[in-house]
């Protein structure tokens, strides 16, 4: 039987990043051949990598990457919001957006198959799942492009639990891009502007508000003209260029931009986690349960 040394467990350890008593058997049932370990873990490592399947991730970051007219932005997700401050999840989130813009896939299917120089993209991410020990997964992404005469804004909000990208046009002045990002990204607009709000969603708004008014005892001829007053107040909450610009409430944003000889031409915002449902956990439970294992 080889003699497997704390060195050995250390080394294995740093290689892997599996646990101690994880890497002691592993060195064992090979006995103390590293390599042959390294495979073994990550035979098992894929094994179990994949039973994480069934957990929540609704943690993680979001990522922008812009080369020349072409910018991605991506949400990668995690279990936990200690894996946000991970350096290889950092770094993992930064790789597939450059890969996305880089690729410019049909779909998510598509952008997990993209070829890099560890594999694929999915490979890499099941990978992390290994390492890291959370369930990591690549949720969303959009890819989007501009001229030379337009500009790409993007900002990241608390290092990229919200991530916004920009296009505008009839400008090249990134910075005033990025302050349409900074934005949309504390505003949170659906639209950019009245038109493009779906007819079905702007008559139940009204019948919501007509019924609210006609509830506060309202005579029906002035109705009317409260419902259309806040319907203006709807829509100008809802849409981008409508809302008071974030750095000065006095402007629109489509004054801010009419000044500048600029428009907004599209918007995507990716706050990580939204509409996924977290599980609730006791944490004391949840420690105890890895303790006694």
């Amino acid at each position: 039987m080889a003699n497997i040394t704390a060195a050995m467990v250390k080394e294995l350890r740093d290689l892997t990043g599996v646990g101690m008593m994880d890497a002691k058997k592993a060195l064992v049932e090979v006995e103390g051949k590293m390599e042959e370990a390294i495979d073994l873990l990550r035979e098992k490592g894929m094994a179990k990598a994949a039973k994480k399947n069934d957990r929540i991730a609704a943690e993680g970051l979001s990522a922008v990457y812009v080369e020349g007219n072409t910018a991605a932005i991506v949400e990668i997700n995690s279990e936990t919001d200690f894996v946000a401050k991970n350096e290889m999840f950092q770094n993992l989130v930064k790789h597939v957006a450059k890969e996305v813009a880089d690729h410019q896939p049909a779909d998510l299917a598509a952008a997990l198959e993209i070829k890099t120089e560890k594999g694929t993209i999915g490979s890499e991410i099941l990978e992390a799942t290994t390492v890291i020990g959370e369930k990591i997964s690549f949720r969303r992404f959009a890819v989007l492009a501009k001229d030379d005469q337009s500009a790409f804004g993007a900002y990241l909000h608390m290092g990229g639990r919200i991530g916004v990208l920009t296009v505008l046009e009839g400008t090249t002045d990134e910075e005033t891009a990025k302050d349409v990002a900074m934005h949309v990204a504390a505003i949170n607009p659906r639209y950019i502007t009245k038109e493009e709000v779906p007819a079905s969603e702007l008559e139940h708004e009204k019948a919501v508000l007509t019924e609210q008014a006609l509830n506060e005892g309202k005579p029906a001829n002035i109705v009317d003209k409260m419902v259309q007053g806040r319907m203006h107040k709807f829509l100008a909450e809802i849409c981008l260029v409508d809302q008071p610009f974030v750095k000065d409430p006095d402007l629109t944003v489509e004054k801010y931009l009419a000044a500048k000889n600029a428009t907004v031409k599209s918007f995507v915002r990716f706050e990580v986690g939204e509409g996924i449902e977290k599980r609730e956990d006791n944490f004391v439970d949840e420690v105890m349960s890895q303790v006694n294992k």
